[in-house]
């Protein structure tokens, strides 16, 4: 099991629910982020990587390595 990682994801603030599509770094954790619609800056929920992680449909792109590398391991 070989598969990519999604490299956009779609988070939504949770103080207006506006939804913004965003590029996910590769290789990176993003631990800042602030909303086009209302300016608020989000940060990750503890125990979290980063806001793809906390507010984001889809978990960040090292997260999704984790994962993958967890299941082959299985």
């Amino acid at each position: 099991m070989n598969k990519e990682a999604v490299n956009f994801g779609i988070l939504t603030c949770p103080s207006c629910h506006s939804r913004s599509e965003v590029a996910m770094p590769t290789h990176a954790c993003v631990i800042l982020w602030q909303c086009p619609q209302c300016d608020m800056e989000l940060q990750p929920k503890p125990g979290d990587c980063c806001v793809f992680c906390s507010y984001g449909d889809t978990p960040c792109p090292p997260i999704q390595r984790e994962k993958t590398l967890q299941q082959e391991h299985c």
